[in-house]
């Protein structure tokens, strides 16, 4: 049964790393202190003035033959991915009126790899038969030895695996600066593109460009706490309590963020694909100094 309500493990294999990875927390930290430089200094803005394209491998882990996505589904993923970081979807006309001059173009677009980490003609697909009927979070999708598929290198390539997850999961990232073996996002099958199997709540392709968000060093809206001390680390997001599901109607008021309340539509939270269609302008710089810094190398990719 397709998963009714939102649940991403981002934050989950994030605290995961920290614990298991010490390099990760060093990582993180200076990723933190890297963010604040570029966007104080301009270094972010100037990544902005120009578009990054980021070449992109899916790996499709099918047991069934049903979770053998098709290529127009993988296609579909794309075309939403592209279409919402460049903030030409349609629905940014949802947008509330305070926050229509926050929507922002993050000038960045993935493109399927044109060519494989040898130097071979590639689809940009990568299909996996594996015995597993489903995975949970952590790495074990990642690695051919564990029934899953061995990630390209991730300083070359956004790897994106699509497989069957258990747990009521849709989805998760590693933030930058974890073990480049397992660096990418997870994405449920049935979660994935707008076409094939991709099924409602969640066939708007939101899914990936959520946890892209996260593979880009953006937080959940609400700044997983359990209360209003929070915050994602972007300034023009307002406070909220936690997150949201659904499709919530404007304003939803916690925190004292009145009278317009919790950026709910905002990719980052946690509501149904219809109902999320914008990141910040905010977000677009934190974006864009994760590019000028830990994934720096994707600024001038050479794997397409």
């Amino acid at each position: 049964m397709a998963p009714r309500r939102r649940q991403c493990a981002a934050m989950e294999e994030y605290e995961r790393l920290l614990e298991e990875q010490p390099s990760f927390r060093t990582n993180q930290r200076r990723a933190e202190e890297f963010t604040a430089r570029a966007v104080s200094s301009g270094v972010a803005e100037r990544v902005a003035r120009r578009l990054v394209t980021i070449p992109t491998v899916v790996h499709v882990v099918h047991k069934k033959p049903g979770e053998n996505i098709s290529d127009a589904q993988v296609q579909s993923q794309l075309a939403v991915l592209n279409r919402d970081y460049r903030a030409t979807n349609p629905d940014t006309k949802k947008v509330p009126a305070p926050w229509k001059g926050l929507v922002a173009d993050a000038k960045i677009e993935f493109r399927l790899a044109t060519k494989d980490p040898q130097g071979r003609p590639t689809d940009g697909i990568v299909r996996v038969q594996t015995d597993r009927g489903s995975f949970g979070p952590g790495d074990e999708v990642k690695r051919d030895s564990k029934g899953g598929s061995t990630a390209w290198p991730s300083d070359a390539y956004l790897n994106i695996w699509v497989c069957s997850l258990g747990g009521g999961l849709l989805g998760y990232a590693q933030f930058p600066g974890g073990p480049k073996s397992t660096d990418g996002v997870v994405v449920l099958n049935t979660a994935f593109g707008t076409k094939g199997t991709a099924a409602a709540p969640f066939n708007k392709g939101r899914t990936l460009t959520h946890e892209v968000g996260h593979w880009l060093n953006l937080r959940h809206i609400w700044g997983d706490t359990l209360d209003c001390g929070g915050g994602d680390r972007v300034p023009d997001t307002p406070n909220c309590e936690g997150p949201n599901y659904g499709t919530p109607k404007f304003p939803v008021i916690s925190c004292q963020n009145g009278p317009h309340g919790g950026m709910f539509m905002n990719y980052m939270d946690y509501v149904d694909d219809a109902a999320m269609f914008m990141f910040t302008a905010g977000q677009v710089n934190r974006m864009n100094a994760c590019l000028a810094g830990p994934r720096k190398s994707f600024a001038t990719p050479t794997a397409l």
